[in-house]
């Protein structure tokens, strides 16, 4: 048996058909983990009466089990409980769990994040007339973003390779559209090669421009 090269370059313009959707359910995820992280941690941070165990039981939770455990939970397990999720769509169930998921990790992130920042720095801001509220986003969050970007920028391509989960339930993706054109070609190693070029060109263009935004985001800490 021999390695068709020129198949694998063939059937890359098809699966490419499909990068799309994968991009839209890793942004999408990580923005709505990112919105639901930052609400973790300030639940946390401020150790919120009645909201505080019950937010550290679901980042237990959803830390300790297995994306593909929670994709299968979140579309088949929920609306035997809830008959009206029934309605939910795959690719609804997918982005649910892998935001929630990451939320998990994310919060920790944060919440790290603005400890990290000196809290005299909050103080020193409040002494010259600036309002809270400018404290806040003008001192202590634009520090905070400069140390979470690095390890948020590797939860989102972490995010992008799990959307290749998202074939488990039903959605047609570029993995998907892979396991069929293999099974019809018998080329299983060229067409899981194909796919797994794509997504590493895809990583590595997010993470050159991860860590070209840190150097933008760091460049006002430079010292000259």
């Amino acid at each position: 048996m021999h390695f068709d090269f020129a198949y694998m370059l063939g059937i890359i313009p098809e699966l490419l058909k499909y990068l799309p959707v994968v991009l839209f359910i890793g942004v999408l995820s990580f923005i709505l983990a990112v919105v639901v992280g930052l609400g973790f941690a300030a639940v946390i941070h401020r150790r919120v009466v009645m909201l505080y165990p019950i937010v550290l039981v679901l980042i237990s939770f959803f830390r300790g089990v297995p994306s593909l455990v929670q994709i299968f939970i979140l579309y088949f397990g929920l609306p035997q409980l809830v008959p009206a999720l029934s309605a939910m769509n795959a690719m609804t169930a997918v982005i649910l769990a892998l935001s929630i998921r990451n939320a998990a990790y994310l919060s920790e992130v944060f919440r790290s994040a603005l400890m990290a920042v000196e809290p005299g720095q909050y103080e020193a801001a409040l002494s010259v007339s600036m309002t809270r509220r400018q404290a806040l986003w003008q001192v202590v969050l634009p520090q905070a973003a400069r140390i979470a970007i690095p390890p948020a920028g590797t939860f989102f391509i972490m995010i992008l390779k799990d959307t290749s989960l998202a074939f488990t339930i039903g959605v047609v993706d570029m993995f998907a559209q892979a396991k069929i054109m293999a099974a019809a070609s018998y080329n299983f190693l060229e067409a899981y090669l194909a796919v797994g070029l794509i997504y590493w060109v895809v990583t590595a263009a997010f993470s050159y421009g991860q860590s070209r935004l840190e150097r933008r985001v760091s460049q006002p800490y430079r010292r000259n």
